[in-house]
């Protein structure tokens, strides 16, 4: 206790206004006393004049008890001139105790001690045993989902706040916070940033470049990740001192249009991990279409494995006799080849003259269209701000929610629906509109926030990708020593050691699938990565196994064989 009201009062000390607010206080209290003096002392001079004596203590008593309203009565004057006396000590005592008093001590004391116990709360620097922390320049939703998984992994950050309000904001919500000037050299002597494991800033392009710029003269080595909005700031962020550049509209866009229906049912790549591929499938009019999975004997005679189905945008863990339908997806795991020889064999020739609807067009639904001509595919941009408006060709100026602009767009006739605004509940009304509007219609739908991601399905979403999520696995996967991608929204492929209680066993007795709901697709040994191991593959302690599985049944991974 005693050490806390000492580092308060330094605290106190330390900032000149407050020590300047103290000084005023100690001046209206010695006015106080001198008040008390003088006004005592005017008691006894008026009571001689009555013939009565008293003691000086019983002079103060008296000033005190009438100043302070008490009045007692035991002691009161018999002359009209100490009654009028006493009528002025009342008066001032209502004015100096009751009014000033309380507004000086709380103004000029209270308020900067209550201030001191705040910045106690928000430190200024980290301890100097600190090490392979994240450094974290601002809390959003990125920052924030990014966080959830630093936490998942053990990993220590901080979050630099240049705002004490803010600071003792995210304190509350059990964020780890540290207050300093984002463009203050001595802010990241003090963030220990030698020691650090990363620096993500996801500022502004202007304030990204000068936290990089004043990062890099500080520590060569500290790897610097910057998000980033205008594609010309990308090559002044880089001479800046940033290691990685993230343009995450761009990212989010191609996120969005590898899951558009070409109607073609061809296995398109979401994710790799060295030679492994993870691709999803459209079956829609395939040969597929009505077996089991079993029955596809798709990994006997093309050797890729089908680790789960998307079916209405639900995920769903494979089991042999799950069964394929119009609108399932697979997600397949295998070496390019194998997904090569898988798009052979039941790719679909068929083409859409509509074209793709995308839903909004900022950076996010402006990238997903360069995605689509990538992928050779026709897309029209509905926009109602025509200053957003960048391809006149490509582009309806109007609003979504009207049927007229939706037509105009062609939403009759098209394939797929990509929403893209960064207002979830926007993104709502438009999913639930155009399930209306078209039932077999196939829906994609952004979601800025996590917590979004369920009214988003029971809209009618066949996808839904959240900008944080997909933000925080993109980071996440810069990270040193990361071992996560994110496959699809939930959805996510994890490297790890061979847990000890599972070294010497068969991947079969093993029973992570049955146990954590995770699938093995890959055995990483110093030869090489083994794609589609057998079942009775032994797993050993010295090697790594690639698993694929959603957040819960990471999680599940984690809590019955550890982190490490």
């Amino acid at each position: 206790m005693i050490k806390t009201i000492s580092t308060q009062v330094a605290l106190l000390l330390q900032n000149k206004p407050e020590r300047r607010n103290l000084k005023l206080l100690f001046k209206f209290v010695m006015a106080l006393v001198v008040l008390v003096v003088i006004f005592s002392f005017i008691f006894h001079l008026l009571m001689l004049r009555e013939g009565r004596t008293f003691s000086f203590p019983t002079g103060f008593y008296w000033t005190l008890t009438v100043m302070s309203t008490l009045g007692f009565g035991d002691i009161t004057f018999n002359s009209d001139l100490g009654r009028m006396f006493s009528l002025v000590v009342l008066l001032s005592g209502m004015l100096f105790l009751l009014v000033m008093f309380p507004f000086t001590f709380i103004n000029f004391f209270y308020s900067p001690w209550m201030k001191a116990q705040e910045q106690a709360k928000v430190p200024k620097a980290l301890p100097d045993d600190i090490e392979g922390h994240v450094i974290l320049t601002r809390f959003g939703p990125v920052t924030e989902a990014f966080i959830k998984k630093l936490n998942r992994y053990h990993y220590p950050y901080v979050v630099l706040v240049p705002d004490l309000a803010e600071g003792l904001r995210l304190r509350e919500l059990g964020i780890k916070v540290m207050l300093g000037d984002l463009d203050d050299p001595d802010t990241y002597r003090k963030l220990q940033i030698g020691k650090a494991a990363m620096v993500v800033t996801t500022e502004t392009d202007v304030i990204n470049t000068n936290v990089a710029f004043t990062v890099r003269g500080l520590s060569k080595d500290v790897p610097i990740i910057s998000s980033c909005n205008a594609e010309a700031s990308v090559d002044i962020l880089k001479l800046a001192g940033s290691n990685h550049v993230l343009q995450l509209g761009e990212i989010m866009g191609l996120f969005l249009s590898r899951r558009a229906n070409a109607g073609d049912a061809r296995a398109h790549v979401v994710g790799r991990f060295e030679e492994l591929l993870i691709a999803e499938a459209l079956v829609t009019g395939c040969s597929l279409v009505g077996l089991t999975l079993k029955e596809t004997k798709l990994r006997q005679e093309i050797g890729v494995s089908v680790v789960g189905i998307w079916e209405r945008g639900k995920f769903q863990a494979a089991h042999p006799d799950t069964l394929i339908s119009q609108s399932t997806v697979l997600v397949l795991a295998g070496s390019a080849a194998q997904i090569d020889l898988y798009n052979q064999t039941f790719e679909v020739k068929t083409s859409f003259s509509a074209p793709v609807v995308i839903l909004g067009g900022g950076r996010v639904g402006r990238a997903t269209g360069r995605a689509l001509l990538a992928r050779n595919l026709d897309y029209r941009i509905v926009e109602k701000d025509p200053l957003r408006v960048r391809d006149n060709s490509k582009t309806i100026v109007g609003d979504a929610a009207e049927l007229e602009v939706l037509k105009a767009a062609g939403i009759d006739d098209s394939p797929c629906v990509i929403i893209t605004t960064h207002d979830d509940e926007v993104n709502v009304y438009l999913t639930i509109y155009c399930r209306l509007l078209r039932p077999d219609i196939q829906i994609i739908t952004r979601s800025t926030l996590e917590r979004n991601l369920s009214n988003m399905h029971r809209a009618g979403a066949d996808f839904v990708m959240s900008y944080a999520t997909m933000g925080a696995n993109t980071i996440l996967n810069l990270l040193q020593r990361s071992n996560v991608l994110m496959v699809a929204e939930g959805l996510d492929l994890i490297r790890v050691r061979v847990p000890k209680q599972l070294s010497g066993k068969t991947i079969a007795e093993s029973s992570i699938r049955k146990e954590t709901g995770c699938t093995i697709i890959a055995i990483h040994t110093g030869e090489g990565i083994q794609i589609n191991p057998e079942p009775d593959m032994i797993l050993t302690e010295d090697t790594e196994i690639i698993l694929i599985g959603t957040v819960a049944s990471e999680n599940e991974f984690f809590k019955i064989y550890g982190s490490d």
